[in-house]
């Protein structure tokens, strides 16, 4: 009987070390987590950035010991969110509301098509969750916090920089190509096409074309407006050809980008190519196009030039980690910061505590100094964020703009080089 009872008290003993193991014991508790969702087209660039950058901004906090929230430390939880919203823009808003309802997410960062990101934007305010804007340039969506503070107050936008302000340096960029025509081809009336794909954030920016373009001495011979996710625009191109233009101002910022720039540069099509093409912003542009792209330009985010002391830095660390170039997409890695910074600040993970922080936000980001405005938005212009023009010259892509010396604006981020004319342009329209 005796040997029985010592028996049983073995077994009790290995079964009570057994749950203590299991159950981490009372001198183990779980490690506290800020989860934030990253939120985006997941199986495309824009939403792999999306992610690539939250997760290097996460790597990088948790190693110096997470987000000290008043003498307690957390680590940041990433949740990847598949938005679907370049196929679909009704299922981002079903995405938000499951990561918010079913992942129990505490912030979100991301969100890339308009169409969407508007009603990703309604879902997070209903809940008063914070949304870091990173991919959508709307103006609207932040005008709606100055129409409605208390209900859109807890959305902010980090990049890019609002389509407005993007046409404004899509036209800087076009007009410095058309004087690269007047110099050296002797062009006095550039002829300009518009081909902007059929989405919400082009509409401005082909407005402001249509305005401005005529006033800065160009002509316009047509626009065309193909989708999004097109995988064919030979029938563009020829008519864009046909209609006799020197430039092609571009607006893309979907899947159409790899198509048009390899048919751009197959047919050898005799009009500059200019504007915004988002994936001529990576480093795979120039494989997945074959090298077609070459002398293609567009408007970006990230060059390997100095625009702050973080820039660099950022690009090379960017690159070792993931092997490529970041997007604008990719600086979910700023929102992360700043998102971390201002809860440490306000001393809780409350959203307006949060809010009041956010708003208070003025440091050195990696594409510039970040200052929202009264409605949230990243502040553009000389000294705060202002956006580079890129164009890819024989496998590599290089800083045009701001052109180097600080001709606009005094601006010089240092690496700049010259703008290169397409040989085939200057063969058919050279004197």
């Amino acid at each position: 009987m005796k040997r029985w009872f010592s028996l049983v008290a073995v077994v009790v003993l290995c079964l009570s070390l057994v749950v203590g193991v299991a159950c981490g014991g009372d001198d183990d508790e779980e490690e506290a987590e800020i989860e934030i969702g990253v939120i985006g087209p997941m199986a495309y660039v824009q939403g792999e950035h999306h992610w690539y950058g939250a997760q290097l901004a996460a790597e990088e906090i948790n190693a110096e010991g997470g987000v000290l929230v008043e003498g307690d430390s957390y680590q940041i939880k990433l949740v990847q969110v598949d938005s679907n919203e370049i196929l679909s823009p009704t299922d981002a808003a079903s995405a938000m509301e499951k990561a918010i309802t079913r992942d129990n997410v505490d912030f979100l960062v991301g969100g890339f098509r308009t169409e969407a990101v508007f009603a990703m934007q309604d879902v997070a305010m209903d809940y008063g969750k914070i949304f870091i804007g990173c991919g959508a340039s709307e103006p609207e969506l932040c005008e709606r916090v100055a129409d409605d503070y208390d209900r859109y107050k807890y959305w902010f936008r980090v990049t890019p920089i609002n389509s407005t302000y993007l046409g404004q340096v899509d036209l800087m960029l076009v007009a410095m190509v058309a004087e690269k025509m007047k110099a050296e081809l002797g062009i006095e009336l550039p002829k300009v096409a518009l081909l902007a794909e059929k989405a919400v954030w082009a509409d401005p920016i082909v407005d402001a074309a249509n305005l401005y373009l005529p006033a800065l001495g160009m002509e316009i011979v047509g626009e065309w407006r193909p989708s999004a996710t097109a995988n064919e625009v030979t029938a563009e191109l020829t008519a864009i050809e046909d209609a006799g233009a020197h430039i092609i101002f571009t607006s893309i910022s979907g899947p159409v980008g790899i198509p048009y720039a390899t048919q751009w540069g197959e047919l050898e099509i005799t009009a500059a190519s200019v504007g915004i093409n988002v994936e001529a912003q990576k480093d795979g542009f120039w494989d997945a196009t074959g090298g077609k792209g070459n002398y293609e330009m567009t408007m970006n985010t990230y060059a390997r030039v100095n625009i702050t002391d973080e820039t660099i830095p950022f690009v090379d660390r960017f690159v070792e980690r993931f092997g490529e170039l970041p997007t604008y997409c990719a600086d979910t890695y700023s929102a992360i910061y700043l998102l971390t910074a201002a809860i440490e600040r306000a001393g809780a993970l409350d959203s307006d505590a949060v809010v009041a922080e956010l708003e208070k936000t003025d440091t050195m980001g990696t594409a510039g100094r970040l200052v929202f405005t009264e409605d949230h938005d990243v502040t553009w212009g000389p000294g705060y964020v202002t956006g580079l023009g890129v164009q890819w010259q024989d496998g590599e892509m290089n800083c045009v703009w701001p052109p180097a010396g600080g001709a606009w604006e005094g601006v010089d981020y240092g690496g700049a080089v010259d703008y290169i004319l397409p040989p085939w342009v200057v063969e058919k329209w050279g004197p």
